[in-house]
């Protein structure tokens, strides 16, 4: 059995937010179009080099807590949901993965085997291997990409700072639920997303971008402390 990544802040952008409209901003939407709006934010994130990200959802019962710091070449991420929590740490050289027994088994995907080994060590997947890229990917800037949406089925309006307002909403599927979603990107200079919220009738929450470009240090833990992927899956 592999181990699958937790389940990152892309997917638990999950929130309900009320958007605020006035007179003013109506009639400067007519200025811009949503095509622009994403081009312009699209250019704007390929010049960033990192960014801070806060999620707080709640699906049922559960809560849970997302925070993460993506970068060029490595990003960290510590998610909670209810009593289960799990954190990662990806270099340019290696993937670390590590958790409480609860979180390693049903948000990581272990089964109680494999936690077993892991115990209280930090699993270390080397660079070139597909689970270091699955997280290096979704932990680095490269997951900008998946902040924006397409432009089919987005509205654009502006709030009350006068920051631009996407709006859509993902029809329900035999899987997931129906959901609206609202991004804020920032008029300002740069056209840089602020937050999105998503409401849907399985859950809520927020997803607040932050520290455009603003470096971070990512934590390593001590060699004595590592234990090898294939170690835990295999054997």
């Amino acid at each position: 059995m592999s181990i699958r990544p937790s389940r990152s802040f892309v997917v638990a952008i999950i929130a309900l937010s009320a958007v605020i409209f006035t007179p003013a901003a109506s009639q400067a939407a007519s200025k811009v179009s949503v095509s622009t709006v994403l081009a312009a934010a699209k250019k704007a994130m390929v010049g960033e080099k990192s960014v801070h990200i806060v999620v707080a959802s709640k699906s049922g019962a559960t809560v849970n807590h997302v925070k993460a710091d993506l970068g060029t070449s490595g990003g960290q991420e510590y998610f909670t949901s209810g009593t289960a929590s799990v954190a990662i740490q990806v270099t340019a050289k290696d993937a670390y993965l590590s958790g409480n027994a609860k979180g390693l088994t049903t948000l990581v995907g272990l089964t109680a085997a494999q936690q077993k080994k892991v115990g209280n060590k930090v699993i270390v997947m080397k660079a070139g291997t597909s689970q270091y890229t699955t997280f290096q990917s979704n932990l680095t800037v490269s997951a900008f990409a998946t902040f924006l949406p397409s432009q089919s089925g987005v509205s654009l309006s502006f709030d009350h700072h006068k920051n631009y307002v996407l709006k859509w909403t993902k029809a329900a599927t035999t899987t997931t639920a129906k959901t609206t979603s609202v991004l804020t990107i920032s008029s300002g200079k740069k056209s840089l997303p602020i937050s999105e919220v998503v409401s849907g009738t399985t859950g809520s929450g927020t997803t607040t971008f932050t520290r455009w470009g603003q470096s971070f240090k990512i934590p390593t833990p001590a060699k004595s402390k590592l234990v090898a992927y294939s170690a835990i899956v295999t054997g």
